[in-house]
Parts: C-alpha cells; sequence; structure tokens
C-alpha cells in the first residue's frame, strides 16, 4: 500500500470540505491529537471535529515534505485558509500518523509553527 498516496489523498479530501471521506480515512478506534484539543477517540469524536467544530471554514494545505518508515508518515507543510469567523490564516504544521494493516490512520498527532518563539 502507498502510503505516501493515502496521506495526500487525505489532505486533498480535508481541503475539499469532505467530511464523509476523511473520517474513511481514519480507523474506528482512531485517535487525534491536536493542540487545544483533547484527544479525540473514535469515529463520533471525529465526526464532531471535522463536521462543525474545526474552526476551519475552507483552505489548503501545501505538503513541503513527507517521509514514510514502514507504517508512520511524517508530514511537514504548510496551511493558507479562512477560518470560520472570516481571518484569513497561514501556518506551518507538522503531522506524525500511524496507519494500520489496512492502510487507515490509527494515531494522527499535529503541532502547529508558532511565530515569534
Amino acid at each position: 500500500m502507498d502510503l505516501a498516496e493515502r496521506t495526500r489523498h487525505y489532505y486533498a479530501t480535508v481541503d475539499a470540505n469532505d467530511v464523509e471521506g476523511v473520517l474513511d480515512w481514519f480507523a474506528d478506534d482512531a485517535v487525534y491529537h491536536r493542540p487545544g484539543y483533547e484527544p479525540m477517540v473514535g469515529r463520533a469524536a471525529l465526526a464532531e471535529f471535522y463536521g462543525g467544530e474545526r474552526v476551519i471554514a475552507e483552505g489548503r494545505h501545501t505538503l513541503d515534505e513527507l517521509v514514510v518508515d514502514g507504517s508512520s508518515v511524517a508530514v511537514r507543510g504548510s496551511f493558507t485558509g479562512r477560518l470560520k469567523d472570516g481571518t484569513e490564516r497561514t501556518l506551518g504544521f507538522a503531522d506524525f500518523i500511524d496507519y494500520d494493516q489496512h492502510g487507515r490512520a490509527r494515531e494522527r498527532r499535529t503541532y502547529f509553527a508558532v511565530s515569534g518563539v
């Protein structure tokens, strides 16, 4: 299974606001760790986040680096878009994703770059 392609497809799905497609990318018992949120565990928590709680209205992820090591993938990139409050935002991010044997994300950890630190 091409985990680099699976990962690129995930970001395209998020950018298209395809909530069902995003949820299908995750394993049923997946855990998503994101700054500012308690860990999201399972499909219901992920659906709540991607289906409404997420502060992003629209945008695009640009992947600058993607490294596959066995069933793990590391991504470095940037996001440019608009938040639900109308604010335009550009920020850097890093994601670390562990896939299960079926090519579904079982754990994802996101980190954001902070300016001025």
